[in-house]
């Protein structure tokens, strides 16, 4: 078994890289941590997986300069592996004030057809107890304290379905912001896939070519039993 240079363990079988065949790029920023690294030294498939996610990370420093925040939650996904969406949902369920709980039902009531009918018939019994019901009607035709009544709760009615979907507008933005992160951290994991498929491809043909040296050795050998056979 091969020793890796970064850890001084041996490395299981199959999962040997020797430096000669990594990029060249990923070569560098192991020689910068590594000064002694060489072409002929080997590191494993897990070591240099890390080093791919830290090259994707200057990569991205150099192409956007000083990152926004999602840019850097994203490469810390990438540095330990981790998935981005598993705390989406604690995020979208955050702690709601008293405040925030009566704007939503007040504006979930107050935008369905139960508001509207039970306002309709609320106006109409207004109307018909003031006209046919009372002798001296509170409220005579036509009807100034019901235009009072109505304006206040419009007055009042619509800074509170505003209230509420603001907070339904910060939900969105959140609900984007991750769906940049996943799909950023999506391509980059299909540059590291790319990298680890190379290596295999690498690998399997130099296994070929071993297997038709042996072939070959053994033709060879035969064509010489032949020879002297005869």
């Amino acid at each position: 078994m091969e020793i890796s240079y970064i850890s001084k363990k041996e490395i299981k079988q199959g999962e040997e890289i020797q430096a000669q065949d990594i990029r060249d790029g990923i070569f560098n920023l192991l020689q910068i941590d590594f000064p002694g690294f060489s072409k002929h030294h080997y590191i494993s498939l897990m070591e240099l997986n890390k080093y791919r996610r830290l090259y994707l990370s200057s990569l991205i420093l150099q192409e956007k300069g000083e990152l926004a925040i999602i840019d850097r939650d994203v490469l810390t996904a990438i540095k330990n592996n981790s998935i981005l969406s598993e705390n989406i949902q604690d995020e979208m369920k955050s702690e709601l004030t008293f405040g925030e709980k009566i704007a939503d039902r007040i504006a979930l009531f107050g935008g369905s057809w139960m508001f509207i009918i039970v306002f309709f018939f609320f106006i109409l019994l207004w109307m018909i107890i003031n006209i046919w019901v009372l002798k001296t009607s509170f409220d005579p035709f036509p009807f100034i304290l019901l235009n009072l009544i109505l304006s206040c709760l419009a007055a009042i009615q619509a800074p509170i379905i505003m209230m509420s979907q603001n907070r339904q507008e910060q939900k969105d933005r959140l609900r984007g912001e991750h769906d940049y992160k996943i799909n950023l951290k999506a391509e980059l994991e299909i540059k590291l896939l790319s990298e680890k498929i190379d290596h295999l491809l690498v690998n399997q043909n130099k296994k070929l070519l071993e297997i038709q040296d042996i072939q070959t050795d053994y033709l060879e050998d035969l064509m010489r039993e032949i020879k002297r056979v005869k």
